[in-house]
């Protein structure tokens, strides 16, 4: 591991890690012997070449495991987020998805460091849950202004680099909530819900350029948020959930990671729902 290293940026502080690839080399002393004529050869496909990856709001979560399997996989990864520790491996912008100019001057610091952007997963999110009638304009207007235009801003400055490359992935991290309903979350709902049609609309304007736009939307997740819930409240929530369970933050980063692979590239506009059959697909 290169020792992080800091400098200031635009609108905030961003931290830098980097991680030195592995490598294998002969054993000292033996020689390669090259193959007999007539010999079969297979040969391991080749590795797919590192991209510049962002997963906003990595610090914790969801986002943080989404975020390490990248790295896992030997991809540049990027975040923009607010506040607390990153993973191993990650650049990191502090700044704020509500301010468009700290939108742009994040990207820009990270395509300076890191180079285009390839794929980006807008994680970052927030919820204010409130009774209807008694939720106030800001307490709804705020979870729209992360959720929804945050992840808006991000993906609108994210396209340009895409266009001029060809080629991009973009995944929307929503929610089970989104399309299945939750008392007290109509703002939390209405945010997450929005982002299907995002996808879809991103899907087809920019479907011909090699871009694709898709949605996971994760059910339960083993956090240390529904640990603290009492054991009577876990069990009423497992037993309308098929699986029984709750569902581990890596295995929506293992959803994620497979839609911004190569063998995800004729998949776009999609729902995948990860929450054990609670929505049935919705």
């Amino acid at each position: 591991m290169v020792p992080a290293r800091t400098r200031s940026g635009a609108r905030g502080t961003v931290v830098a890690a980097t991680c030195r690839p592995c490598g294998t080399s002969p054993a000292a002393g033996v020689a390669s012997q090259p193959p007999e004529r007539g010999d079969v050869v297979s040969e391991a496909p080749a590795s797919p070449a590192p991209r510049t990856v962002v997963v906003t709001g990595a610090n914790r979560g969801i986002g943080r495991s989404i975020a390490e399997r990248f790295v896992a996989n030997g991809d540049r990864v990027a975040t923009i987020y607010r506040s607390g520790d990153l993973p191993e491996g990650v650049f990191g912008v502090v700044g704020d998805i509500t301010d468009t100019d700290a939108v742009d001057a994040a990207f820009t610091a990270i395509e300076a460091e890191l180079g285009p952007v390839e794929v980006l997963v807008a994680n970052a999110g927030v919820t204010r849950d409130q009774l209807l009638m008694r939720m106030t304009d800001d307490e709804f207007e705020s979870v729209i202004d992360v959720n929804l235009t945050g992840t808006f801003r991000c993906v609108r400055r994210v396209s340009k680099g895409m266009i001029r490359l060809r080629r991009g992935r973009i995944v929307l991290i929503s929610s089970v909530v989104g399309l299945y309903g939750g008392p007290g979350q109509v703002n939390y709902s209405a945010s997450k819900a929005a982002l299907v049609g995002m996808a879809r609309s991103i899907t087809r304007e920019l479907g011909g350029r090699g871009i694709t736009a898709n949605v996971v939307a994760p059910g339960f997740i083993e956090t240390a948020m529904t640990a603290e819930l009492p054991e009577e409240r876990q069990k009423q929530y497992k037993a309308n959930i098929p699986a029984g369970r709750f569902a581990q933050a890596d295995e929506v980063a293992g959803v994620v990671q497979f839609l911004a692979s190569p063998d995800a590239g004729y998949i776009s506009g999609a729902v995948i729902p990860v929450d054990g059959g609670l929505g049935m697909g919705h």
